[in-house]
């Protein structure tokens, strides 16, 4: 019904933005993502909508581009998530950092959203694994030639392939060249980016 709305940003709440079009504001519910990027009050604003029909509400999503959107329709395909949680985990977890832990299986990074049990991640992680592949252009490419550590240590070169793929994918978590090499050296390079990934998460895990 909504595709999207333009309009004045006129309210900022913890997890919804109102924009006024033609003097009617619209409530769009939103991830923290999106209203950390949305811009300035009394600005323009513009959001790509999704409505949301209950027995009891229908509500507005609204978000900053196209791939958190779908990202959110993806997340309420699985059972048990509905839009609230789905929004919550994409404040949790923006685009790349959801779809690396889905892709990894990283069901705790999923599980820090309140709400959001192991059991649950598990099941997101399931149900999703097989359809989120249409979203791996926004996983890292392989481009790192080398970095320095905090310490202005040069560290080696790393090839490309699938151990800088699985640097570059650590570091949207967070994580040092420094601290993933060490761990990614002992493992077998041929193996697929993401259970050199895994393997280095659980790895980090243990300590």
């Amino acid at each position: 019904m909504f595709y999207s709305v333009r309009g004045r940003l006129i309210f900022k709440g913890e997890n919804f933005v109102v924009i006024e079009c033609a003097g009617v504001g619209y409530r769009c519910y939103t991830s923290q993502n999106t209203i950390n990027k949305i811009g300035n009050m009394n600005s323009e604003a513009f959001l790509y909508t999704q409505l949301v029909v209950r027995e009891d509400a229908m509500e507005l999503y609204g978000f900053y581009n196209t791939r958190e959107l779908e990202l959110f329709k993806l997340l309420c395909t699985v059972s048990g998530v509905g839009a609230k949680m789905a929004v919550s985990i994409l404040s949790v977890l923006p685009e790349e950092r959801f779809v690396l832990a889905v892709v990894t299986s990283d069901t705790a990074s999923i599980s820090q959203t309140q709400g959001v049990g192991r059991k649950k991640a598990e099941r997101i992680v399931l149900e999703l694994k097989d359809k989120i592949n249409t979203f791996n252009d926004m996983l890292p490419s392989a481009n790192a030639d080398y970095q320095e550590n905090s310490a202005d240590t040069v560290l080696p070169k790393v090839s490309s392939g699938n151990i800088s793929k699985a640097v570059e994918a650590l570091g949207v978590l967070g994580y040092t060249q420094g601290e993933v090499m060490p761990i990614l050296l002992t493992m077998d390079s041929t193996q697929a980016v993401e259970k050199l990934i895994s393997g280095v998460l659980k790895e980090m895990g243990r300590r």
